[in-house]
């Protein structure tokens, strides 16, 4: 299981950006989890995780993005944390 979570802030414009790259992979690793965490409703995440800009992207508990998502380099690490080739 990869679990992620997406730290996001409302009218964020690489927000959006990065939810689409996260929705677009997500058929290949359907072992991923998504959870959708607005920090100004939530901003005791922040205590967690420090993220200087967003999106932040959590994957297992570490913070590995920030303000934006490159799809090839995501793939490539969800690849890596599952252990297997994503689906074709």
């Amino acid at each position: 299981m990869i679990e992620v979570l997406f730290l996001t802030v409302p009218n964020c414009v690489q927000c959006a950006k990065a939810k689409k790259v996260i929705e677009k992979v997500q058929p290949d690793f359907p072992d991923m989890k998504v959870t959708y965490i607005d920090v100004t409703q939530q901003p005791e995440i922040l205590q967690t995780h420090r993220m200087l800009s967003s999106p932040g992207i959590v994957l297992n508990g570490t913070l590995e993005y920030t303000g934006g998502l490159d799809e090839s380099a995501f793939r490539a690490r969800l690849k890596a944390l599952s252990g297997k080739e994503p689906a074709s």
